[in-house]
């Protein structure tokens, strides 16, 4: 079943019908819609928010989100306050993530940086790196090194 490439004139046409359908929720049987980058860039969807990712930061996510989970919902400017002041080895990449995701939301986006707040912050697991250590009686013992997946997101506030 292939899916028909509309034309961004047919895009901008449907606007208000596809943004529906594209943020209605999707039930046990139905497939949420799925646009492409293109059709989202035409009809605006993402232009509301900043975003910025950092990939395979050498900190496990469990450590991150222990951070992550202190900012969620606040304000940036109380969000800044909170990372410079904990004491975590995962407030230095929230805190350069932050000021990166503010730059994406002001320069690309033209929102307003007093009324950002962090609507959504996650970490994820990258992959792992599997290293040995010597170990009694000749033998070796595995170390993993756990990288992760930071991604802030912000929005204005009305």
């Amino acid at each position: 079943m292939e899916r028909k490439i509309l034309s961004s004139q047919e895009l901008l046409d449907r606007k208000e019908e596809l943004i529906e359908k594209y943020n209605a929720e999707s039930g046990k049987s139905r497939k949420m819609m799925i646009l492409s980058k293109r059709e989202r860039k035409v009809l605006g969807i993402g232009r509301d928010q900043g975003k910025a990712t950092l990939n395979y930061a050498r900190i496990a996510p469990s450590k991150v989100k222990i951070v992550l989970d202190l900012i969620k919902g606040k304000s940036l400017a109380e969000a800044y306050a909170i990372v410079r002041f904990t004491p975590k080895a995962a407030s230095e990449l929230i805190f350069k993530l932050l000021k990166s995701a503010e730059a994406n939301a002001v320069n690309n986006f033209e929102l307003d940086g007093e009324k950002l707040y962090v609507a959504e912050c996650y970490a994820n697991q990258g992959p792992t790196l599997k290293r040995m250590r010597a170990a009694a009686r000749g033998r070796g013992s595995r170390i993993n090194k756990k990288t992760s997946h930071i991604t802030v997101v912000l929005k204005e506030r009305d």
